[in-house]
């Protein structure tokens, strides 16, 4: 009886370890479609997700290298104290050059001090979403939605608006808040129709 209950003990512990290491597996997979997904956003001209297409000079659109062209966000108004654009873009590009670098630590901790620094600059709407997206490959899905919902939240005219709320919805479902992830589709394809997130938040409303 004792044998019989050692080798019961057994297959449950080993049931245990199967589930165990394919969670594990299922976690590394999603972790390297997350880097796939960042790293073809920075490929070629450093083009930002999910769509270079939208994002014209004067909505915030990104240039080569990943850098916001010179008439780029429409973040809140410049505080009494003027800023310095050829010194927000050096700190800019050094921040999205980490993440070319493939050092996400480092690019996440670089964007969040500018933002901090710079909080009403050209750059800082780009900066923002960027921050969410390299939260978003490093695994962090709480810090990714928070900046994710900020873009939104702190630069509402910003072209990086509706893909930072389609990247938000991507979050919500990854935490198993499914209740949430249908209102900000809907909220996308609603105001921002046109746009390929609103494309992209279409098609998922469809599968839902």
């Amino acid at each position: 009886m004792q044998l019989q209950q050692m080798q019961d003990e057994i297959s449950r512990l080993r049931g245990i370890v199967e589930v165990q290491q394919n969670d594990i597996q299922q976690m590394k997979q999603e972790a390297l479609d997350r880097y796939k997904d960042l790293d073809s956003r920075i490929g070629p001209g450093g083009a930002s997700a999910p769509s270079a297409a939208n994002n014209s000079a004067s909505d915030g659109g990104t240039s080569a290298g990943g850098a916001p062209a010179s008439q780029a966000s429409q973040a809140p108004q410049a505080s009494s104290e003027p800023g310095d654009p050829a010194k927000e873009k050096l700190y800019y590009d050094a921040a999205f050059d980490l993440i070319k670098a493939k050092d996400f630590d480092k690019a996440s901790q670089a964007f969040a001090a500018f933002l901090r620094k710079y909080p009403n600059s050209q750059y800082a709407g780009n900066a923002q979403y960027w921050l969410g997206e390299v939260n978003l490959a490093k695994g962090d899905l709480q810090g990714a939605g928070q900046a994710f919902a900020k873009v939104s939240q702190l630069y509402p005219k910003h072209a990086k608006v509706p893909d930072s709320l389609y990247k938000l919805a991507d979050v919500e479902r990854r935490l198993g808040h499914t209740d949430k992830v249908k209102g900000i589709l809907q909220q996308v394809v609603a105001q921002y129709p046109g746009t390929s997130a609103a494309q992209l938040a279409q098609r998922d409303l469809q599968r839902l």
